[in-house]
């Protein structure tokens, strides 16, 4: 865990099937939710409204694979229904069931480092650690 609360990339990660596949540097999440209005006739304002469904959008800067995701193969661009796993102090925030929506990758050849990688999550858990 970081010292004085504040993530290290050892306590950002993506995971796959419960392995560790990569450390994230830093990150930015925006959750957003959409609702509806409920009109009454004659009501010159809603009566009501309607919560939508959550949309989590993750950003996720300085991807590296870890040693075993290398030595599996690992490739980002056909994965598929992973977590991010971001610990804190006094919890543990999951996104699961994500899906990458953009990459950008700029490295050295031969590194595994991806720059950018813009995720969309299903899930956002929180759990006490």
């Amino acid at each position: 865990m970081s010292i004085a609360g504040f993530p290290t990339s050892s306590d950002i990660y993506l995971e796959v099937d419960g392995v560790r596949v990569a450390v994230v540097q830093s990150y930015s999440a925006k959750t957003t939710k959409s609702s509806t209005a409920v009109e009454a006739f004659g009501e010159s304002e809603p009566v009501a409204t309607v919560p939508g469904q959550a949309a989590h959008v993750v950003e996720l800067t300085r991807l590296y694979a870890t040693d075993e995701a290398i030595r599996d193969g690992v490739n980002f661009y056909t994965m598929e229904n992973f977590s991010l796993v971001i610990c804190k102090p006094d919890r543990k925030v999951i996104y699961s069931e994500c899906q990458w929506s953009s990459i950008q990758e700029s490295a050295e050849i031969g590194s595994m480092v991806l720059e950018k990688v813009t995720l969309v999550a299903s899930r956002r858990i929180e759990t006490g650690v």
